[in-house]
Formats: structure tokens, C-alpha cells, sequence
């Protein structure tokens, strides 16, 4: 079992950038598949980006293609996003989670979230 806790969250200006971490608990992280997803206020939750267990394999939203970046060091078992040119658009509350499976599919485990605002 993988037990996750988010940081990195806080204000921002609309253009400017922020890297998200993704601390993981448990001897078997390296075997997860890991994701970021994000929530708005009223609107459904979004998968942002995720990344396969050997980090080989990554997907992004098309909202967030060429301005975010996953990444993971299992070493360290953590996972990032770093976030660059946010709009306000990309406020929400960021969640980490993981997966016994494909990074494409269900995730089991989930942390607690860390919001991000963007001001315009």
C-alpha cells in the first residue's frame, strides 16, 4: 500500500510557475504507476498528467500540454509536477495518486490535495 502527501500548493500570478511534490510512503513505490490530478470548484475532477512505473511512459492533458511536467525519482519515492506558464484556468486543488496498473487506468490510492490558485 502507498500512502501519499502533496505539497508544493500556494498563489501565483497568471504566467508564473510552480513544482508540486508528491511524497510516497511504502517499500513498493517503485512498482506504481503515478498520476496528478485536479479539481475545480463545480466541476469534475481531471487527469492532469500521469506517468507509468518505470517513468517511461507519460500522458498529459491536451490543457496542459507543453507547459507541465511530470516527473518521478523513485530514490527518493517522489513524484513533481512542475508547473510553468499557469493560467488562471489551472486553479484548482492538486491531487496525487497512485496505481497497481497502467498509469492510463484507475488509481487506488489518493492524497489529500494542495490547491493552487492563479491570479489573473
Amino acid at each position: 500500500q502507498v500512502q501519499l502527501v502533496e505539497s508544493g500548493g500556494g498563489l501565483v500570478q497568471a504566467g508564473g510557475s510552480l513544482r508540486l511534490s508528491c511524497a510516497a510512503s511504502g517499500r513498493t513505490f517503485g512498482n506504481y504507476a503515478m498520476g496528478w490530478f485536479r479539481q475545480a470548484p463545480g466541476k469534475d475532477r481531471e487527469r492532469v498528467a500521469t506517468i507509468s512505473w518505470n517513468g517511461i511512459s507519460t500522458y498529459y492533458a491536451d490543457s496542459v500540454k507543453g507547459r507541465f511536467t511530470i516527473s518521478r525519482d523513485v530514490a527518493k519515492n517522489s513524484m513533481y509536477l512542475q508547473m510553468n506558464s499557469l493560467k488562471p484556468e489551472d486553479t484548482a486543488v492538486y491531487y496525487c495518486a497512485g496505481s497497481r496498473g497502467s498509469h492510463l487506468g484507475e488509481y487506488e490510492y489518493w492524497g489529500q490535495g494542495t490547491q493552487v490558485t492563479v491570479s489573473s
